[in-house]
């Protein structure tokens, strides 16, 4: 009985492998014998930190990464040791460690688009007073790589890294303003549409008139669909292609601005300024 049980639990373990390895694919098109499994586990490891902003246990990251905890204490070690990983000193628990701000300083002296654009956002945000974001587009979330903040701010407002859904976000209504309605109808389709506030739009009929509306004023508005208290205006950064790849953002506090206010200053700015780092 016992070497049955142990059979059966071997595999459960490699119909899990398998899973996991084919979850890990390349997308299509690319070619898998240059995929290393090795490289994705290791990257799902360091991915797990992303749903849960607490230092993690090690068993915590295997189920996280879908590995066994045999192959995650290797590869926290080989982490820990490049550092990459760090131990808490209260919990001995394991989170990121000063290694990845280097490879978070290296992405963005190497970025041309962030690079051109810092000059130009640090004018639009003593000309406004506001907060003012750049946003790099990635399919079904943008992710925020400058942020100048204006008056006092909370602190997740001036991290950089930080991702928001494509389809609630201002700067990822203004990049879907550029876009065919097909594709915004696929972002839209793969995207979990749940609300961040009790403001959040997640009607893709509503969704689709923000772009519309987005794509008559060459800019996006929204008001408290992602924080409470906070509007915000997008203008979209197309590429030499005329393709939309990143994003303005300007935010300002309901207890400074009135709608009306806010757009008839702000959206001029913030748009001559995407024009700017678009040349």
């Amino acid at each position: 009985m016992s070497n049955t049980v142990a059979l059966m639990n071997e595999r459960k373990k490699r119909r899990a492998s398998v899973s996991n390895q084919n979850a890990a694919l390349p997308e299509k098109g690319g070619d898998p014998r240059l995929f290393l499994q090795t490289v994705a586990r290791t990257m799902r490891v360091l991915e797990a930190f992303g749903h849960r902003q607490v230092p993690h246990s090690l068993a915590e990251l295997a189920a996280a990464a879908g590995i066994d905890k045999s192959a995650a204490q290797r590869i926290c070690y080989t982490l820990q040791a490049l550092g990459y990983l760090e131990r808490d000193a209260l919990t001995g628990r394991l989170r990121p460690g000063l290694s990845l701000l280097d490879r978070t300083f290296d992405f963005q002296r190497m970025h041309p688009l962030v690079e051109r654009a810092f000059p130009i956002l640090a004018e639009l945000r003593t000309a406004t007073g506001q907060r003012v974001d750049l946003s790099l587009f990635d399919d079904l979330s943008i992710i925020y790589a400058l942020r100048l903040q204006g008056r006092s701010e909370p602190f997740v407002a001036t991290l950089i890294g930080r991702r928001l859904p494509t389809y609630c976000s201002t700067g990822g209504r203004a990049i879907m303003s550029l876009l065919q309605d097909e594709e915004v109808a696929s972002i839209l389709h793969r995207s979990e549409l749940k609300p961040l506030t009790r403001y959040t739009l997640t009607d893709p009929v509503a969704i689709m008139e923000k772009v519309q509306e987005a794509r008559r004023d060459a800019y996006a508005f929204t008001e408290q669909e992602w924080v409470m208290g906070e509007m915000a205006i997008g203008v979209a950064i197309i590429d030499a292609n005329a393709r939309p790849v990143a994003a303005i953002h300007v935010a300002g506090s309901l207890a400074h601005w009135d709608a009306q206010s806010f757009r008839e200053k702000i959206a001029p700015l913030a748009i001559e300024a995407a024009r700017a780092i678009r040349a």
